[in-house]
């Protein structure tokens, strides 16, 4: 953590490769045929297990009783807030809204982010700021729909899809914010392995009182094939490695909204994937919204530079 906030570029970097692995959450969702509620909790109950593991293993985030003693209560609290809520209200979208629109909608985290830390922390949210994230937004719309804008409009059946997916959206984005103390004091890997494990212990609560569904490893013992890779893939990459590469990096970032807007570039890395695995042609509507994504994330990332100049 201490090399992070020494060497600003190591932070983005991370907040860049964990951006990699959001970017194709939703496509194993889909794949892997488990509903919503159920597929929360086991991402996190199997990712958060990876996590703990790591964070035992290494001697420097061994104790993990050490957060407990003096912001137990606050850990707490994000952890529902982060993954409970977060990630639960997430998949569940999936089953009501349609994968372009789920992913539209997430992808406005940075947009999130930037108010959360306007209320939570005060910091004014410069015109720059404004302009790229208004930007790369409509960017991101162009490409997911191809152009066709009322690909996003809901029906009357995937309006609380829609609904669920920004509630996600301002969850995360005030966890990623209310959290970074904390990592600060702690380091990422530990903080991030207690959120997700009491987010995930949260999420297997709230889903069997909920909904009737108790995750047992019987139901997962029926798993096979493309489900259960599936699965696997969300909770170890999407999840064990991705969650604490974002929020890591996040934390260590010198510019927290600055640094989420990194996130705006998940749908552009998503098309790129397509073309180069799955052999999907790509368009000028496509190509041109990548280009307005990616000049859009520059542009503020250069006038931060040029900020800390003056």
């Amino acid at each position: 953590m201490t090399l992070w906030h020494r060497h600003s570029w190591i932070a983005y970097l991370a907040v860049f490769v964990g951006v990699l692995g959001h970017a194709s959450t939703e496509f194993f969702a889909v794949l892997s045929g488990i509903g919503g509620p159920e597929l929360s909790v086991w991402r996190f109950v199997l990712g958060s297990a990876g996590l703990v593991i790591v964070a035992l293993v290494l001697p420097s985030s061994r104790d993990l009783i050490a957060p407990f003693r003096t912001h137990g209560w606050r850990l707490l609290g994000l952890s529902l807030l982060g993954v409970t809520i977060g990630y639960l209200v997430f998949h569940w979208s999936l089953d009501f809204a349609s994968v372009p629109q789920v992913a539209t909608v997430v992808t406005t985290i940075p947009i999130f982010v930037a108010i959360s830390t306007l209320i939570i922390n005060g910091q004014r949210i410069s015109m720059s700021k404004y302009a790229s994230g208004a930007c790369a937004v409509i960017g991101i719309a162009l490409l997911i729909t191809d152009g066709y804008l009322a690909k996003l409009g809901g029906s009357t059946e995937n309006l609380l899809g829609i609904f669920l997916a920004m509630a996600c959206a301002a969850a995360v984005a005030a966890y990623s914010v209310l959290i970074r103390p904390l990592i600060s004091e702690y380091g990422a890997l530990r903080i991030t392995a207690i959120s997700m494990f009491l987010g995930a212990i949260g999420l297997w609560l709230v889903v069997g009182l909920t909904f009737g569904i108790w995750a047992t490893p019987n139901r997962l013992l029926m798993l096979e094939g493309q489900a259960l890779w599936s699965l696997l893939t969300i909770a170890f990459w999407n999840t064990t490695i991705t969650q604490f590469l974002w929020i890591g990096g996040l934390a260590a970032v010198p510019d927290i909204t600055r640094g989420s807007y990194l996130f705006f570039l998940k749908p552009v890395i998503a098309a790129i994937l397509a073309v180069l695995i799955l052999a999907q042609p790509l368009t000028m509507t496509q190509l041109l919204a990548i280009i307005v994504i990616t000049a859009s994330v520059a542009a503020e990332f250069v006038a931060g530079k040029l900020t800390q100049k003056s």
